[in-house]
């Protein structure tokens, strides 16, 4: 993979350009293909976006996601872009498994391809440019980055600053992890200088839902959160029923993996949620855990150091056992015997 530096060059001439990322798209990865992509129409491409997968409701008002392609409704299509395409920008993912059914496409795609992201342990080989950093607070914050060492920050407009913006508030917790360095910051007063309303970005970000999801969300601290003191974790386990009862879309559970993390002494937190396919896991830790490293052991996951997410197709009670004795086994790293 050459340093993506090496692509300015290439793209001051018009081309076909692809842009996707992880299935069940996030803000982050919303954003920053929304960004991307109207910035890439304004060098002159022709630019199209493909989701492998549907995505939140609440992603619908950034500038562009009207013209996103889910690939599960659109696989002619999606796949007659991607053998049309010159380029192929690969956002928020390092490897091509993350796109589920869209991946063999990808992977089978001759154009270039090029990959922009911050997780751990990328598959630089199908890629011919990019970069991938993990110390960067999100794919919207590399987007921006690239941007502007390309030459041409003069082209973030007021819809590319909102779609980038929403990347970084979600991947950051509005700012509250630690890879909020103060290159973040100077980013966000850059973006603020095309006057877009912040104070309407987070409303749409977080004032966006329906009524049932509320009552979801007091549901799920009332009967499905467990805490584990004596390994400071704690465990949420959401069943298929509890998503059909109160009419769960994708997108609605969002951020519930934070709530645990706000109790004194939590270090870990493990939530899991039964799909159809499979269990879905997300990991949430603070300071010294290694999430990442804990998902790709016992959850054919990954991530970052302190969030990450894996999967499980054992059934939801044995996969929460499999969890619990991984806690155990884990001991040693979620306890201070200083302190006990």
């Amino acid at each position: 993979m050459k340093p993506i530096h090496d692509i300015f060059p290439l793209i001051t001439q018009p081309a076909r350009v692809v842009i996707t990322m992880h299935q069940k798209p996030d803000g982050d990865a919303m954003g920053s293909a929304l960004g991307l992509c109207g910035f890439l129409k304004k060098l002159g491409h022709e630019v199209a976006v493909i989701s492998p997968t549907n995505w939140a409701s609440w992603l619908n008002w950034m500038p562009g996601c009207d013209g996103v392609l889910n690939y599960e409704k659109h696989h002619d299509r999606s796949a007659e872009l991607l053998n049309k395409a010159d380029y192929l920008f690969c956002l928020d993912f390092n490897v091509f498994h993350r796109t589920k059914n869209l991946a063999p496409l990808l992977a089978d795609a001759t154009c270039v391809k090029v990959l922009i992201d911050h997780h751990e342990q990328p598959d630089t080989a199908s890629f011919n440019y990019g970069i991938s950093d993990i110390t960067k607070s999100s794919t919207c914050e590399m987007v921006y980055d690239f941007i502007v060492a390309s030459g041409h920050d003069k082209l973030i407009d007021a819809g590319i600053a909102k779609c980038l913006y929403s990347g970084v508030v979600t991947d950051t917790g509005s700012f509250r992890f630690s890879s909020t360095h103060a290159s973040v910051h100077r980013m966000v007063a850059r973006l603020m200088e095309t006057e877009f309303d912040h104070s309407l970005v987070h409303s749409n970000l977080y004032d966006n839902f329906l009524e049932n999801r509320l009552r979801f969300i007091g549901h799920v601290l009332s009967n499905r959160m467990e805490f584990i003191y004596e390994y400071n974790t704690a465990l949420i386990a959401i069943s298929k029923q509890d998503l059909l009862k109160y009419e769960i879309k994708t997108g609605d559970t969002e951020g519930l993996v934070n709530y645990p993390l706000s109790v004194k002494g939590i270090e870990l937190v493990g939530f899991v949620i039964d799909r159809d396919e499979e269990r879905k896991w997300s990991f949430r830790s603070k300071r010294h855990f290694d999430c990442n490293t804990f998902a790709r052991k016992y959850f054919n996951g990954g991530g970052h150091y302190n969030a990450s997410g894996g999967n499980s197709k054992d059934h939801l009670a044995q996969t929460v056992e499999h969890f619990r004795q991984a806690v155990i086994e884990n001991e040693y790293l979620l306890v201070d015997k200083k302190k006990s």
